[in-house]
């Protein structure tokens, strides 16, 4: 992902609020697979890490990419943007610049 994207991804989460929450259990089999069928849906996620999580936002982020095989776009104090295009050519939402 190139940088232009990754600020195009960056204002389009600007707007939007986080659908997932992150809690002192930190990243769980159901969390992902919730997030995962969110990223099919809709493309760009954003999630929101509790106080009461012991875990590292960044390393919670990472994580999340990682298993759901998506992007991260960022990390900004206790909220994660991540972004994964749908797997069908029709049912994408979002045209990234090249």
């Amino acid at each position: 992902m190139t940088s232009k994207q990754r600020s195009y991804l960056k204002g389009l989460a600007m707007n939007l609020e986080p659908i997932f929450q992150v809690g002192k259990s930190g990243v769980t089999p159901e969390l992902t697979q919730a997030v995962s069928e969110a990223l099919e849906a809709r493309e760009l996620v954003k999630l929101s890490v509790l106080k009461n999580c012991l875990d590292d936002d960044r390393m919670i982020a990472e994580t999340l990419a990682e298993r759901t095989r998506s992007e991260l776009v960022q990390v900004i104090g206790s909220r994660i943007v991540l972004y994964r295009p749908a797997r069908e050519e029709f049912r994408r939402k979002i045209e990234l610049p090249r």
